[in-house]
């Protein structure tokens, strides 16, 4: 069985990352969706939060579990029995970093391999602090997340007005 994990903030989950998601789970067996609790950002939603709104936006893909984590990834990878790690690339920049991420991970887990994946054209340009930015700025985010998302980002950001 092939194993592999989708690591990241999803601070919120946008359009690019479920494009991300669908696509590499028909490639393997199960795919875990790792929710990052980094403590060095300081996040619009709890890990908590962004796990119950991925688990509602992935609910019709069967093989796929959403799982929080902290610390290392390659840990993590060895926790879930995992041998792969997917990521997704937006433009050329992304790459340096993650390829420097790879091999990393590589070299503390020798076993673990990371497959790259290209972000659908259409959300190329899309990451979640340009969602946040929008939002704040009272933009519609509408093409940039699922509609149920949308609500939860607007009350965040009302909260943090008053």
């Amino acid at each position: 069985m092939l194993r592999a994990i989708y690591p990241g903030s999803f601070d919120p989950v946008t359009f690019g990352h479920l494009d991300i998601i669908e696509r590499s789970s028909s490639l393997v067996d199960e795919l875990i969706v790792g929710v990052l609790n980094n403590n060095a950002k300081c996040p619009l939603f709890s890990v908590e939060e962004r796990v119950r709104m991925l688990e509602e936006v992935t609910k019709s893909i069967p093989n796929v579990r959403i799982i929080p984590f902290e610390g290392l990834l390659a840990d993590f990878a060895k926790a879930m029995d995992a041998r792969m790690i997917i990521r997704g690339l937006r433009a050329i920049t992304d790459f340096e970093y993650e390829l420097q991420m790879a091999q990393t991970n590589h070299k503390l887990s020798p076993q673990l391999e990371t497959a790259f994946l290209t972000t659908g054209l259409a959300y190329s340009y899309l990451s979640s602090s340009i969602v946040k930015e929008v939002a704040a700025f009272g933009g519609d985010i509408s093409q940039f997340v699922p509609e149920i998302i949308i609500e939860k980002i607007q009350e965040k950001i009302s909260k943090r007005r008053v």
